[in-house]
C-alpha cells in the first residue's frame, strides 16, 4: 500500500493525476522499465531523467517511517522451521533489503531474495519463481506460492507451481479475491493463519 501511496503521489505532482486505486490498477506486479512505459504512454513524454531515482529515494523514505508488517506473516515465516523459502518479487533488491531489514526479517531467508531484475521477463512470465525454484534446490511441483497480485498468480501457474492468493495486506480491495482466482488461484486466504493452515497441514 504505501508503495502505491506514494507512486500515486509522484505521478500526480509529474502531472498525471492518480489515484491509489488507480496506482493498483496500473501498476501492481509490473517491473519498472514496463511500469515506465505505461507511464511515458499516459504522460505523452519522457519522465525527467531523475525521477526514477527522485521515487525510490522518496518511497525508501516512506518506508522507513511508516512501513508494518501484515499481521501474521512474521509469525508464520517463524513456523516454517528448516522448510526451504524464499522470496520471488517484482521489487528492486534494494527496496527487498530494505523491507526485509525493517522489519527484521533478513535472516530468514540468507540468500534467497530474488528480484525480478535477475531474469529476462517478469511477471506474469514464470522466469522469478523458476529461477527461485531452482537455487532452493526445489522441483517446481513441490513449491507453495503466496501472493497477492493476479500477476503474480499467473506467473507461479505458469512455473507449475500451486498457488495460494492472499488477500491480508492493506492494498486488497473490494473484488480482489475474484481477481486472484481469475488469475488461476488454487485457495485463497484471507490471513496468513489460514496461510499457515494451508501450508502446514
Amino acid at each position: 500500500m504505501l508503495a502505491n501511496l506514494v507512486l500515486a503521489e509522484e505521478l500526480t505532482r509529474l502531472g498525471l493525476p492518480t489515484t491509489l486505486d488507480e496506482s493498483y490498477d496500473r501498476y501492481v506486479g509490473t517491473r519498472w522499465g514496463e511500469m515506465i512505459a505505461l507511464i511515458e504512454a499516459a504522460l505523452g513524454r519522457p519522465v525527467p531523467s531523475d525521477w526514477g531515482e527522485h521515487l525510490s529515494d522518496t518511497m525508501m523514505a516512506r518506508f522507513r517511517c511508516d512501513l508494518a508488517e501484515v499481521p501474521g506473516a512474521g509469525a508464520f515465516i517463524g513456523s516454517l522451521g528448516e522448510r526451504p523459502r524464499g522470496i520471488a518479487s517484482s521489487s528492486s533488491p534494494a527496496r527487498l533489503a530494505l523491507c526485509l531489514e525493517m522489519l527484521g526479517l533478513a535472516d530468514a531467508f540468507g540468500p534467497h531474495v530474488y528480484s525480478a531484475e535477475l531474469v529476462s521477463n517478469g511477471k506474469p512470465a514464470p522466469d522469478i519463481y523458476l529461477l527461485a525454484a531452482e537455487r532452493l534446490g526445489v522441483a517446481p511441483s513441490a513449491c507453495l506460492v503466496i501472493e497477492d497480485s493476479p500477476s503474480g498468480v499467473r506467473a507461479a501457474k505458469a512455473a507449475g507451481m500451486e498457488v495460494v492468493g492472499l488477500l491480508a495486506g492493506a492494498h486488497i480491495r473490494s473484488g480482489h479475491e475474484a481477481r486472484l482466482i481469475a488469475a488461476g488461484a488454487d485457495h485463497v486466504a484471507p490471513d496468513w493463519a489460514e496461510v499457515a493452515r494451508l501450508a502446514l497441514a
